[in-house]
């Protein structure tokens, strides 16, 4: 985007943002203010009653204000101020740095003071939530009053990493496939936090009793809920191309079809929203913690399948007429090998996560590829003339921040391909059994080995790590504390303190 870029006009309505602040600031191109003038259209044509503007924190957790259509549209021209408060609070949300501290306490001029950052609406991503009141929907881009965007931003970092790779002559494709819970609730279990009381952990029930891998009667038990929320995702244009009845009791899997660029990271914020709000409309709750303490419950994960496009011919690069994988494909697993410890932080990003990283539990534990291996970090999908030959990441939580996610997995793979990397030989068996690398065991442990990386630091800058690295290392503090207060009894892996954090939250 240049200053030069044209802007959407409209009247300054209800003292709404900055009057022309899209415009001044070249925040729009010639197609988003043309898509601009288009949802405009639409909000007003379906006689919206309200618009939803998102921003997608740094815990990939969505944001939001809720606005009359006027005040909506306005904001496509003028911004829309929203509390830059949020990037200071941790996953128990709570402020994790000094308030007022000067840079926020995480040394960003802008953020002293806890000032309003502005939201810019992104037209493309406008939907009609179906099971809201003529409700619209909408994520944002984040900048400071200056017009200069949010350094924090990962839905910005994932942008200026798929230019990259743009400029190196591909397109990013990923497809999506998550595991999460439906539980029932103890309703009476929620109370307010103040200063000095600890809520308790989440009192629930299963949605869905036993478990029965891939049991169509199991599948069909919960079928009312599961046909809402496929409704809801079609109508959002997120049409399930699977759902999976999983290991654990009211344990799902969701995939879908491969999505391309910055919008595969939108969907799976739209996914997990839609399914939380719905399946909380019918007195349940959805989590995508990973790996919640409860009877007979199974780590879930997030594997994430990815491709290249190639400008040049529109084929799949990592497609291959006489091999599995091209050459090209083979060094974006070099990248995704080299850069995988550090990378923990950004797919793994909770305390709870790491408890999933275990011998023969069909998820990686150590730094090894293979074809068509489940216990593999990196699993290859395809075959000599196989157009939809892909990689199939592993490491991934729920709960992961997707622009992070996939912001990191493009600068690796992308690192391999430029420095032309060779992977070591696959696993033909066991991965369990092999010498490679561990995984990082702990969320600690890979906040240093993140701390200690050149690569990320360089490709993604230290201001951005600094800032995750302090977050973290307060949410592992906090934890630590926990646990010294109120050692968990013998046997019990998952603690309460993880069920009070991230069940819900997340």
């Amino acid at each position: 985007m240049t200053s030069s870029s044209p802007g959407f006009s409209q009247p300054d309505a209800h003292g709404v943002g900055q009057p022309g602040f899209v415009a001044r600031n070249g925040l729009y191109t010639a197609e988003q203010a043309a898509a601009a003038q288009d949802v405009a259209s639409k909000i007003r044509g379906l006689d919206l009653r309200t618009v939803r503007l998102v921003v997608v924190d740094q815990h990939g957790v969505p944001r939001a204000k809720s606005l009359s259509p006027e005040v909506a549209i306005a904001a496509m021209s003028n911004g829309l101020d929203f509390s830059g408060a949020i990037y200071s609070l941790d996953s128990g949300n709570q402020v994790f740095v000094p308030a007022f501290a000067s840079g926020g306490g995480f040394g960003i001029a802008e953020f002293t003071g806890f000032p309003d950052i502005v939201l810019v609406p992104d037209a493309a991503t406008f939907q009609v939530l179906p099971w809201a009141d003529r409700t619209g929907w909408m994520l944002c881009d984040t900048y400071f009053s200056n017009g200069q965007p949010v350094p924090l931003d990962g839905r910005g970092l994932m942008r200026r990493m798929l230019a990259e790779l743009g400029d190196a002559g591909y397109d990013y494709l990923a497809g999506i496939e998550i595991e999460y819970y439906i539980v029932k609730v103890d309703s009476d279990h929620i109370a307010p936090a103040d200063a000095g009381f600890t809520p308790p952990a989440p009192a629930v029930s299963v949605f869905e009793r036993g478990y029965q891998y891939l049991s169509e009667v199991r599948l069909d038990s919960v079928a009312v809920t599961l046909e809402e929320i496929r409704d809801g995702l079609v109508a959002v244009g997120l049409p399930p191309r699977s759902m999976e009845d999983e290991w654990g009791p009211g344990q799902m899997e969701f995939s879908f079809s491969p999505i391309g660029g910055l919008a595969a990271a939108d969907a799976v914020v739209l996914f997990r929203s839609a399914v939380k709000q719905i399946c909380q409309r019918r007195g349940l709750l959805a989590t995508f913690m990973c790996a919640p303490a409860l009877p007979n419950f199974f780590p879930s994960g997030w594997h994430l399948h990815e491709s290249l496009i190639s400008r040049q011919d529109r084929r799949n690069a990592f497609a291959s007429e006489d091999d599995y994988l091209s050459a090209t494909g083979r060094h974006f697993v070099a990248g995704l090998l080299d850069h995988a410890l550090p990378m923990g932080v950004f797919a793994t990003p909770t305390v709870n996560g790491y408890k999933r990283f275990r011998p023969y539990s069909f998820a990686p534990d150590r730094v090894c590829w293979a074809l068509e291996n489940r216990g593999a970090l990196v699993r290859v999908q395809g075959a000599p003339g196989d157009a939809n030959s892909h990689v199939e990441m592993r490491m991934g939580e729920p709960a992961a921040n997707p622009y992070l996610y996939m912001a990191a997995n493009i600068a690796a793979g992308l690192d391999g391909m430029r420095r032309a990397l060779d992977p070591p030989p696959p696993v033909e068996a066991d991965p369990y059994a092999t010498d490679n690398t561990p995984l990082p065991a702990s969320l600690g442990s890979a906040i240093g080995v993140l701390d200690q990386d050149e690569f990320f630091r360089k490709v993604f800058g230290d201001t951005l790590v600094d800032y995750l690295l302090q977050m973290k290392r307060s949410e592992v503090a906090r934890y630590d504390a926990a646990i010294a207060e109120n050692p968990p009894p013998d046997g019990q892996n998952i603690t309460d303190w993880e069920m009070r954090e991230y069940f819900e939250f997340y």
